[in-house]
């Protein structure tokens, strides 16, 4: 994969992306606007690293594959291997950085295969459908449950959320997922969306944040 992992003041991190993991139906006022049931546990899929891309410079969607959805969401990175039962400490020594992201979604295909029963992974694992921005350290907040993040598409605010809404916060959720299946350095989660998820069109101007931290214009191609 050569897509590389970059903090916002430029440096690089040394080690290849791993895998994206996911988190569903985070933020309850979210799955109520696509009429799913909040759940009552944690709901995760994995993206490959090879779907991921970078937000600067532009990004391209499918045009021939039906609607495609933005999800705007905090990203944390990984940087040291977790697994079986890490405490709150290990967690919290592991993040290496925050950044905002875009979990995009081919909402028709996964409308499609969801009405069939059958699983949804072509929906979200396209080249493409994992769009990061640069990361700031993950010294920059004192409190994980207080994290914003801010979607602006062609001047207007589509999702404006915050980490306090989460139905599973930062930490417990990369406790669950290392309780799941091993995380590794290179590893990228995302952490649910809030309120306000739409379909993105060729053209659009978007600015994506995460209030007070990081803020990144970019452009769909």
């Amino acid at each position: 994969m050569s897509y590389q992992h970059q903090y916002v003041d430029g440096t690089r991190i040394h080690f290849p992306l791993g895998k994206v993991v996911c988190i569903g139906r985070n933020y309850a006022e979210h799955a109520k606007e696509l009429d799913n049931p909040v759940p009552t546990e944690p709901l995760l899929f994995i993206k490959p690293g090879s779907c991921v891309v970078p937000l600067e410079g532009g990004f391209s969607i499918p045009t021939d594959r039906g609607s495609v959805h933005y999800e705007a969401e905090i990203a944390v990175l990984i940087g040291k291997p977790l697994s079986t039962k890490p405490s709150r400490e290990e967690v919290l020594d592991a993040i290496s950085g925050f950044a905002p992201a875009l979990d995009l979604t081919l909402r028709d295909k996964q409308a499609e295969l969801k009405s069939k029963g059958l699983p949804w992974e072509i929906a979200k694992s396209f080249d493409g459908a994992a769009v990061l921005a640069p990361f700031v350290s993950g010294s920059t907040f004192a409190d994980l449950t207080d994290i914003g993040i801010r979607l602006t598409i062609n001047g207007e605010v589509r999702q404006d959320g915050n980490s306090s809404a989460m139905l599973n916060p930062i930490v417990p959720m990369i406790q669950h997922m290392a309780g799941c299946f091993s995380l590794q350095a290179g590893d990228v989660i995302l952490t649910g969306t809030p309120v306000g998820v739409g379909p993105l069109n060729v053209g659009d101007e978007i600015v994506l944040e995460l209030p007070g931290a990081s803020s990144f214009t970019s452009s769909v191609r």
